[in-house]
């Protein structure tokens, strides 16, 4: 029909859209004109109306028979006789909705099908006005909603698979849609992709947090939880939907042609993996190929079999395995060779068969083209040994397992095998040793599940040694193979063993992987990164990246992480033993690898190049900035002791010492004190056997600094005293200078202000000879609390001046903030409140580049005082609540200064609320301080105000 212009049509559609109700023409005018109304007012209606009775009545039929009637004071559309497509959509909704409340989502799945087709394009397309632009939101969110029953009844009907791709799209357009979600987490779980489903919950859930402030709703909430526990009836539906879906599908007819090897045995911890690789193809018609990767060891060739004896009654013209041997002591197969075989399995043996890799491929495909085939193909090397063995008949499914992950095959679906989780692994080896056995030993067989790192070839290897030996123990064999030096040696059996399998891949390997295969057997941490082996091979950046993900399709590196990356126990003990074979390469890595280490704790470390006047002096260092080197050593968690005690375990003392000396400020500034006394204990252990002699000195002073955070005094003042005799004795001026800080410190501490001073003083003379501007900025605020306590304002200001100048030398802002904050005090104390609030705020500044939580928020409480002094009480409250959200970030577990924070906060908030009458919040802050304060029993003196150490 021609019903002409926009407008006109968009009058039709507010009328038909409240088909049997009156529209006023107030209502049209303002649902088609909006804010510009036309110049003829209520009069242009008329012959719109007209036109479209026209278009719409039969000839000669008059207004009273008309579709659209006239009003007191508007226009009627009478539906009687019409067909319309809303009213069908909610029909046919309707029923579907009846159907799926009735169990039977079948008849649901029809009706919403049939409702989707009525959309063509995008609802009322082009027509004007805020009417059309509310009903278009309006239809287009009802389609939404049709499309997403449809999917969920394709859901309960076991077709999860077929529901991905919409489902995927509809999230895409609609991020913040919690319901899609929940429905397109169902559907994965019901793919065998529960991993999935569960990241995805994540994902919105961070979502819904940095965009709305918001967490996931119930629905969604109840959706993660059923996944989760794998609750199948709450997320696929009850049974008997499910079973009669997959009951409806044709079962075909079995052929006698089967090359399968004897099934393995039992498949334990492979569920979901394995429901991946038998997941009906999501493409009918075409070859499904689903690629198995994973190191050696790992399970990959029984995972294949078992899927492939699962899915063997759904290929009727045959089930075929070739083993590839590609990483196998016999000659690997030529694809020319396996195809001859393949073809002679189907029967196609009539005359001499090509030996041309063209012809015979030619003939494959022609073979396979009628065939519905199962081809499983193990121990393959690379894409093109895969591809001319691809059957060309639609609906085969090939299989493909190796240890290399094939990218240049284009796979419906790639599958990488890990080892066995804890659980999984003694589950295994109670399987190989038998149940009674395991169960007698719990504990050893826990431990030889570890040391077996879940792999399922050392445990097996393990569990046949335990099968042959009667007489052994659980925890005999355990102490056989415990220690790196054997373990690899103790994991073979007859012709099987770990190591062996290890070298198969590695010699796979070309020269450069090969080498950075060993330099990452001396890495000193579990994971590290793309600096790390660049740095070990002399290498750039891009180089050392590219051979890392070449490891990583090998299977011999995980990337658990972008850019991280990790070797499994077993494999890095065998990459160690292969860079023992080259001693000379080895030490250089090793001494690089080290030498990173060092330089990244240095330049992360406040103490500045005059810190560390001994040691190798930083080349070419891979940091732009102090905050680059801190973002690096942050990336290796808590293994950052373990560098120390790896340098030790090599004989490398001197690197033992000096990177514990570097991590010392690094770790104290993140309150990680136990860390800090580890890695120095264990380098204090070995300074007799290093070269450096400062070591001696330098150790006990960082053990003593160590123990003075955490607020430790007659140990600090122990370690101070021998690192002050040690440094006279050598000597050594810039430690000595650092021991008497320290002393000053802990004399300052314990209440001991003249003892203090003399001290100090001593030590900034030092320290200024030496140029050292840490260890004079730090003995000259130090020094400036001497005098602060004792009533000495001018003289602290004097020092703290001082210090500044030295703390801006430096460079560091953690340094510099911790001297201007001294120096705001003393403004605070003599209430000078707009000198104190611009040290403040320029404080508040400094904090935020070094993310120290506990000095930012007791920065914010004063500042909140300044305010309060200079008659902001607003200000000053806002600022007092955020300091105590700052502190709740906070562990009282590893901050000793934790109560005493929160004492202060809430005492000046306090204060705040008495001076502006606020008397009952004023009393609830207060006792709060009471119950802080007796809770812990801690005294509230003097020595707590040396927090501009200790903080």
């Amino acid at each position: 029909m021609d019903l002409g212009p926009p407008r006109r049509r968009a009058v039709l559609a507010a009328l038909v859209l409240r088909a049997g109700t009156l529209v006023s023409r107030e209502q049209l005018l303002d649902g088609v004109w909006a804010e510009q109304p036309p110049d003829s007012g209520r009069k242009v209606l008329a012959p719109y109306v007209y036109e479209l009775r026209k278009a719409l009545d039969e000839l000669g039929s008059g207004p009273e028979h008309s579709a659209i009637r006239t009003g007191t004071d508007g226009y009627l559309f009478v539906a009687d006789g019409l067909h319309l497509d809303v009213a069908e959509l909610a029909g046919l909704a309707d029923a579907a909705q009846h159907a799926k409340a009735s169990g039977d989502p079948a008849t649901a799945l029809d009706r919403y099908t049939e409702a989707l087709t009525l959309f063509r394009g995008e609802p009322l397309a082009g027509l004007p006005g805020p009417f059309a632009r509310v009903e278009r939101e309006r239809l287009a969110e009802r389609r939404r909603i049709v499309q997403q029953e449809q999917l969920e009844c394709l859901v309960l009907l076991g077709r999860s698979a077929d529901t991905l791709d919409e489902l995927a799209a509809l999230s895409a357009s609609a991020p913040l849609n919690e319901s899609v979600l929940a429905l397109r987490m169902r559907a994965l779980y019901g793919s065998g992709r529960q991993a999935e489903a569960l990241n995805a919950f994540q994902d919105m859930r961070k979502r819904l947090s940095d965009e709305l402030g918001v967490d996931p709703g119930e629905e969604l909430r109840q959706t993660y939880a059923a996944v989760l526990h794998q609750d199948d009836e709450r997320l696929l539906g009850p049974v008997p939907d499910r079973s009669a879906a997959r009951a409806a599908q044709p079962r075909p007819i079995r052929r006698a042609v089967n090359d399968l090897p004897g099934d393995a045995g039992r498949l334990i911890g492979r569920d979901a993996e394995l429901a991946q690789l038998i997941d009906p193809s999501s493409a009918p018609g075409s070859v499904t190929i689903v690629t198995v990767d994973g190191t050696a060891g790992v399970g990959k060739t029984a995972l294949v079999v078992r899927a492939a004896r699962e899915l063997n009654d759904r290929y009727p013209d045959g089930c075929l395995f070739v083993d590839l041997r590609a990483h196998s002591t016999r000659r690997r197969q030529s694809p020319e060779q396996v195809l001859q075989r393949l073809l002679r399995s189907l029967g196609e043996t009539n005359g001499e068969l090509p030996s041309d890799l063209e012809e015979l491929t030619a003939a494959w495909r022609a073979a396979t083209n009628p065939l519905r085939l199962l081809l499983v193909l193990d121990d393959a090397l690379d894409a093109d040994q895969v591809r001319p063995l691809l059957p060309a008949g639609g609906g085969s499914r090939v299989l493909v397992a190796g240890r290399r992950r094939l990218a240049g095959l284009d796979a419906d679906r790639r599958v990488t095998l890990e080892p066995l989780r804890s659980g999984d692994a003694v589950s295994l080896l109670s399987h190989i040793v038998g149940a009674e056995r395991a169960g007698r030993e719990p504990v050893a067989t826990h431990r030889l599940a570890e040391l077996c790192d879940g792999l399922p070839l050392a445990l097996r290897i393990a569990g046949s040694r335990l099968q042959n030996r009667h007489t052994w123990t659980v925890a005999y064999l355990v102490g056989r193979i415990t220690g790196d030096d054997h373990r690899l040696g103790e994991l073979s059996v007859g012709d099987r063993s770990v190591e062996a399998a290890f070298l198969l891949s590695y010699d796979q390997l070309a020269a450069e992987q090969q080498r950075a295969f060993r330099a990452l057997g001396l890495v000193p941490t579990v994971e590290f990164d793309v600096l790390t082996l660049a740095t070990m091979l002399d290498r750039p950046l891009r180089d050392a990246e590219r051979i890392l993900e070449s490891l990583v399709d090998a299977s011999l590196l995980q990337e658990p992480l972008p850019s991280r990356y990790r070797l499994h126990d077993l494999v890095r003990m065998y990459a160690r033993r292969l860079a023992e074979t080259v001693p000379d390469e080895a030490a250089v890595a090793r001494t690089a690898v080290l030498r990173l280490f060092l330089n990244a704790a240095r330049a992360a470390s406040d103490w500045g190049s005059s810190g560390f006047p001994t040691g190798p002096r930083p080349g070419d260092v891979p940091f732009a900035n102090w905050q680059d080197a801190d973002a690096w050593l942050e990336a290796a968690g808590g293994e950052l002791v373990d560098v120390v005690g790896f340098a030790a375990a090599l004989g490398e003392i001197d690197h033992a010492c000096w990177i514990a000396e570097a991590l010392c400020d690094y770790f104290i500034r993140q309150g990680r004190y136990d860390e800090s006394q580890a890695a120095l204990e264990i380098a204090l252990a070995h300074v007799d056997e290093a070269t450096d002699q400062r070591m001696a000195v330098a150790l006990r002073n960082c053990l003593a600094y160590t123990g003075l955070h955490q607020r430790r005094y007659g140990q600090a003042r122990t370690w101070f005293t021998e690192a002050l005799h040690l440094s006279r004795l050598r000597p050594h001026p810039g430690e000595e200078a650092r021991a008497l800080a320290g002393l000053g410190s802990v004399d300052l501490s314990v209440g001991e202000g003249d003892r203090a001073a003399s001290h100090l003083t001593a030590a900034v003379d030092l320290a200024r000879r030496q140029c050292n501007d840490w260890v004079a900025a730090i003995a000259l605020l130090t020094l400036g609390l001497v005098h602060q306590f004792a009533g000495r304002n001018e003289e602290a200001l004097a020092c703290f001046a001082e210090a500044r100048t030295h703390a801006e030398k430096g460079g560091r802002p953690r340094t510099l903030g911790r001297v201007l904050s001294c120096a705001a005090d003393i403004h605070l104390r003599l209430s000078q409140y707009g000198e104190a609030k611009s040290l403040l705020r320029e404080v508040v500044h400094l904090v935020e580049q070094v993310g120290d939580v506990y000095f930012g928020a007791r920065c914010l409480t004063r500042l909140g005082t300044a305010e309060q002094g200079e008659g902001d009480p607003s200000a000053a409250l806002a600022l007092h609540h955020q300091a105590l959200l700052q502190h709740r970030l906070l562990s009282p577990l590893t901050e000793p200064g934790y109560d005493w924070l929160e004492m202060d906060i809430r005492s000046r908030l306090g204060r705040v609320y008495l001076a502006t009458g606020r008397i009952r919040e004023a009393r609830e802050q207060f006792q709060a301080v009471v119950a802080v304060h007796d809770a812990h029993a801690r005294r509230s003196d003097r020595a707590m105000g040396d927090w501009g150490l200790h903080s």
